[in-house]
C-alpha cells in the first residue's frame, strides 16, 4: 500500500511537472503590422478578410465622399452600391461575395450584398434600417436589423430565412462576423450602455469578454473560434484584442497614437482592422499577420 501511494504521489508530481512546462513553453502571439491604404484617400479602413487576403473596407475620397472597396493583389477596387450613397463593405467570402450597408434615400442604413456585380439589399421585411457585417462560404449572412420600435437585433440568413438574435437581458444585439460553422461573434449592450461579446454557436451565447475592459466589440471570428476585438480601457481608448485558444492577446498597432481596432479575421492568422494616427480620427488601415 505504501509502495502504491509512493508511486501514485511521483507520478503526481511528474505530471504537475510536465504541465508547468507546457504552460512555460505556450508560444506568445506577435503580430506583424502593414498599413493598407486606397491612394489619394482623406481616410481607408478595412473590414474584412477573406483566406485569399482579399480585403474590404471604406474610404473616403478627395472630395470628402464615402466609397466601399475590394483591395486584391495590390488593385482597389471601388464598390458603390447604386441604390444609395456612403457605402461601407464589411466582409468577403471564398468566393468574392462581399456584404455591407449604405445610406438609402431615407437616410437610413441599408445592408447589401454584392455577388458578382450584382447588388442586393439584405435585412428583415418591416426592419426600417439594417447593416450586413460577415457572410461565410456557405453564404451564410450575418448583420444587425433595427425594428419598427427602434430596437436594434442581430440576424443570421441562410439565404431563405433570418433568424434574429437577441442576447438574454440585452438592451441591443449586434451579429458581426460568421465562420463556416456557422458560429456568430454577437454584440451587445447592457442597460447601462455598455458592450459586451459573445460567441452564438447555434444554441448558445457564450461570453467572451476581453479581461480589464470598460466594453468589448467581437467584430470577426474563424473556423477555429478564435474572434478578433476591438476593446476600450478605462480612459475610453479604443485597442485590439484576439481570442484564440480560449486566450486574450491585447495588441496595438505602433502607428495606431490614437486608438486600434480590431475588425476582421481569416483562418490564416491573418487580421485586419482600423488604427487612428491623431485625435482627429483620420484612420488608416492595416493587416497583420501573426
Amino acid at each position: 500500500m505504501r509502495n502504491t501511494k509512493a508511486v501514485e504521489h511521483v507520478l503526481m508530481v511528474v505530471l504537475t511537472l510536465i504541465l508547468a512546462a507546457t504552460a512555460a513553453e505556450a508560444p506568445k502571439i506577435t503580430f506583424k503590422f502593414t498599413t493598407v491604404q486606397v491612394k489619394g484617400a482623406q481616410d481607408t479602413r478595412v473590414f474584412g478578410t477573406n483566406n485569399a487576403a482579399v480585403m474590404v473596407g471604406a474610404y473616403i475620397d478627395s472630395g470628402g465622399v464615402d466609397h466601399g472597396f475590394m483591395f486584391k493583389g495590390g488593385k482597389v477596387t471601388t464598390i458603390d452600391d447604386p441604390s444609395g450613397a456612403n457605402t461601407n463593405c464589411n466582409g468577403i467570402n471564398s468566393a468574392g461575395d462581399v456584404v455591407g450597408f449604405y445610406t438609402n434615400s431615407s437616410g437610413a442604413s441599408q445592408g447589401f450584398l454584392r455577388h458578382g456585380t450584382k447588388f442586393s439589399d439584405i435585412g428583415p421585411a418591416g426592419a426600417i434600417g439594417s447593416g450586413a457585417f460577415g457572410i461565410n462560404d456557405k453564404s451564410e449572412i450575418s448583420g444587425y436589423f433595427v425594428d419598427a420600435q427602434g430596437f436594434q437585433h442581430g440576424f443570421l440568413w441562410n439565404g431563405k430565412k433570418y433568424k434574429q438574435l437577441d442576447v438574454p437581458g440585452a438592451a441591443s444585439t449586434f451579429a458581426w462576423g460568421v465562420n463556416n460553422k456557422g458560429w456568430v461573434a454577437v454584440q451587445w449592450t447592457d442597460s447601462s450602455g455598455n458592450s459586451h461579446g459573445t460567441i452564438y454557436n447555434g444554441k448558445k451565447y457564450l461570453p467572451i469578454d476581453v479581461p480589464g475592459a470598460v466594453s468589448s466589440y467581437p467584430h470577426g471570428i474563424d473556423l477555429a473560434g478564435d474572434v478578433v476585438y476591438s476593446w476600450t480601457d478605462s480612459t475610453g481608448i479604443f485597442h485590439g484584442a484576439l481570442r484564440s485558444s480560449g486566450k486574450i492577446y491585447k495588441f496595438d498597432d505602433p502607428k495606431g497614437t490614437a486608438g486600434t481596432y480590431g475588425d476582421g479575421i481569416n483562418d490564416k492568422h491573418l487580421v485586419v482592422g482600423v488604427y487612428h494616427i491623431n485625435s482627429g480620427a483620420v484612420a488608416e488601415g492595416f493587416k497583420a499577420s501573426y
